[in-house]
């Protein structure tokens, strides 16, 4: 439904996952029979959840402990383990710093060291070397110039994360990227994104991406509604994303690109309508963040924060509710949805009467 905004304008109504719910069906269908298997590209994973990039969430011993517990934990290559041999002692500063705005400067600060390529492989290899899945992640303005690292790498999968990504990001300061020969030319599957629209969806699966990414990522941390009035209503853009995989899907004559939901979901449930609204997988932020063995101890960041010029982000406080284990396949100490992400996956399906996400993606939706 289009609105008129005055005499010169015309807008979509558009809904964030907390506008849509989940009814029940006539069916329902017992725990042990639910398959929350994920296989992208040659890897089968326990469950489609992804682990966001981010320096809060993500560390090389947390992205190896999320692959030892069936997901794939994804590696910020531009953070600040590619920037410090040690970053620990920056991390304990940082988590000492209760004022808002001295923890602006404090990022922006800290995150004005180079990333060095050494460390990009020395981290890879300490991820690779446990034989657990390896990810990394560079934003479009750097994936060119850690491209020979990356190649190198022995990755299983790449991923291009940022803000808004398009097919070919155009920039005077350095070589363009474009998207489609990149990925040709690089024999890793390659995730992207953010995207919110069918169009560009449908653009960054022409480039032969394995995935993309749906959202800008960083929703509990991003300032962008205020600073750039960009925001994502993440079941609609989930729904408009959905189609295009479905169109891609005919046009290439059966390639399949999977959709993964990045932001906007800081609770169990919102994983599940996210899935319900079309999406193949999610990748997580606060909710991991919130884990005990996360390197934000309690606070969670992600890589608008520390912009020199422009924050569009800040650091917030998450807290801590248990082990990385415990808020990912529980048990649960708490009711509010913020551990055994899942195991709330499952009793959804069950309560819903499918054994599986492609079906489940089927499912009738209300806006409330």
């Amino acid at each position: 439904m289009l609105y008129d905004i005055g005499r010169s304008k015309r807008a979509a109504q558009a809904f964030s996952l907390d506008d849509v719910a989940i009814m029940p069906t006539r069916r329902t269908r017992g725990i042990e029979t639910i398959d929350l298997e994920w296989r992208i590209d040659a890897i089968t994973f326990d469950f489609p959840l992804m682990a966001a990039p981010m320096d809060s969430v993500m560390s090389p011993a947390t992205a190896i402990a999320f692959g030892r517990l069936g997901g794939l934990g994804v590696l910020n290559l531009e953070g600040l383990w590619t920037r410090y041999v040690n970053p620990q002692p920056v991390l304990d500063e940082l988590a000492a710093i209760t004022d808002a705005a001295e923890a602006t400067r404090k990022l922006q600060q800290i995150y004005t060291e180079p990333i060095k390529a050494e460390l990009i492989a020395e981290r890879l290899r300490e991820i690779r070397d446990t034989g657990v899945p390896v990810a990394g992640s560079l934003s479009p303005q750097n994936t060119q110039e850690f491209a020979s690292v990356i190649e190198n790498s022995g990755l299983d999968f790449f991923v291009v994360r940022g803000t808004a990504v398009s097919a070919q990001h155009v920039s005077n300061a350095a070589e363009p990227l474009d998207l489609a020969r990149f990925i040709y030319d690089l024999d890793v599957p390659v995730i992207v994104g953010g995207c919110a629209t069918y169009q560009t969806a449908l653009h960054l699966m022409r480039t032969g991406a394995a995935g993309v990414l749906v959202g800008f990522g960083g929703a509990a941390t991003s300032t962008n509604r205020h600073v750039l009035g960009i925001e994502v209503p993440m079941a609609t853009a989930i729904s408009d994303v959905a189609e295009a995989r479905r169109d891609y899907l005919d046009e290439s004559g059966g390639r399949y690109v999977h959709v993964i939901a990045d932001g906007s979901m800081g609770y169990s449930g919102d994983v599940v309508k996210a899935l319900a609204c079309g999406a193949d997988a999610a990748m997580l932020g606060t909710p991991l963040a919130r884990a005990i063995e996360a390197p934000g101890q309690g606070w969670h960041w992600g890589a608008e924060a520390w912009h020199e010029a422009l924050p569009r982000g800040r650091r917030v406080e998450v807290g801590q509710v248990g082990s990385l284990s415990e808020v990912v396949l529980g048990p649960s100490h708490s009711p509010d949805g913020t551990m055994n992400i899942v195991g709330a996956l499952r009793r959804a399906l069950a309560s819903t009467g499918y054994t599986e996400v492609k079906a489940f993606q089927r499912i009738d939706l209300i806006v409330r």
